[in-house]
Formats: C-alpha cells, structure tokens, sequence
C-alpha cells in the first residue's frame, strides 16, 4: 500500500515559546523523532507548512494560518497527484509515535488518534471533501473527522502531545 507520511508542522508553537520541531526529547529533535516513526511505515515523507532543511516540503494549502487542515490539505493534494492511496499524518510534537500506528489505524475509511486528532490515516479519496470543507470556512480537524466519518482509535499507551517545554521533562 503506498502511504505518504505527513509531518504537520506549520504552527508557530505560541504556548512553547520557541521552535518545536528542533526542541529535544531524549537527545533527539521533535521533528527527527516523528519523521524516523512515520518514515518506518510509509514509501515517502513530507513536512507540510514550513521548509526544513533534509526533508521534502511543502506549503500549507490554500494557505498558511489555517491550523492543521492547511497541512493535512497540502499533504491529501500532493498525494493524489503522486499516486499514493492513503496519508499517516501527525503532528511535530508526537514524540512517542508507535512503529505500528499505521497498522493500528488500518481499516474502512479515515481514522484518528482519539486524543490527537492530526495523528491520523486518512485516504486519498477524501481530499476534494477537505478542499470543500475549507472553502466553506471550516477550520476544525476534529469537525472534519466527523464529516468523514473517521474513526477514533485510542492507543495505549497514549501519545504524549508536547504543547510546553516542561511537556519534554
């Protein structure tokens, strides 16, 4: 099955304070933490809403600013015109990313991680209802999910979300 793995990673980590991505958990860098789980389980790896230096990325779509269906929007496009049938999508400060989570997701349509909404697998065939969805002015995942009827997958142990840098301790 080709799967496009998709950081999200075009917020300005307000609460934070500073650059998530480069952040360190364990020694290693957000970014590095989340692209080494997601590249074990997909055939290609993103970084939608920024440019980061070794990966291939690209621009929020339509737009920058519009939260994580900017990137989830960017990331179902570019896999509809690069053949891939499904994207593994998750967000920069998911360190704890299960070398699973594709498997775990797998099944009828989209699914999301019950806690973390951008931590997802969604098919590609969804992506003109995300262009619709934003151009009505809809700006909520968890909205989007329902609107697709994704389903809600609770792991365990649970991901840990990294909005502070007391969250990396």
């Amino acid at each position: 099955m080709r799967i496009l793995g998709a950081i999200l990673a075009g917020g300005q980590a307000r609460r934070f304070g500073s650059d998530k991505a480069h952040a360190l958990y364990d020694g290693v860098r957000l970014i590095d933490r989340v692209a080494d789980a997601l590249g074990t389980q997909t055939t290609a790896l993103i970084v939608c809403g920024r440019e980061e230096p070794g990966f291939g990325c690209i621009p929020d779509q339509p737009e920058a600013g519009i939260g994580p269906l900017g990137g989830l929007n960017a990331a179902l496009g570019f896999a509809e015109t690069h053949g891939f049938i499904h994207v593994l999508s998750a967000g920069v400060d998911a360190p704890n990313i299960p070398a699973d989570l594709a498997a775990q997701l797998s099944g009828e349509g989209a699914a999301i991680v019950d806690s973390q909404p951008v931590v997802g697998l969604w098919p590609v065939t969804i992506a003109a209802d995300l262009v619709e969805f934003i151009e009505d002015g809809r700006r909520s995942l968890y909205r989007f999910a329902d609107h697709v009827s994704a389903r809600r997958i609770t792991l365990d142990p649970p991901l840990l979300n990294v909005n502070q840098p007391e969250d990396l301790l």
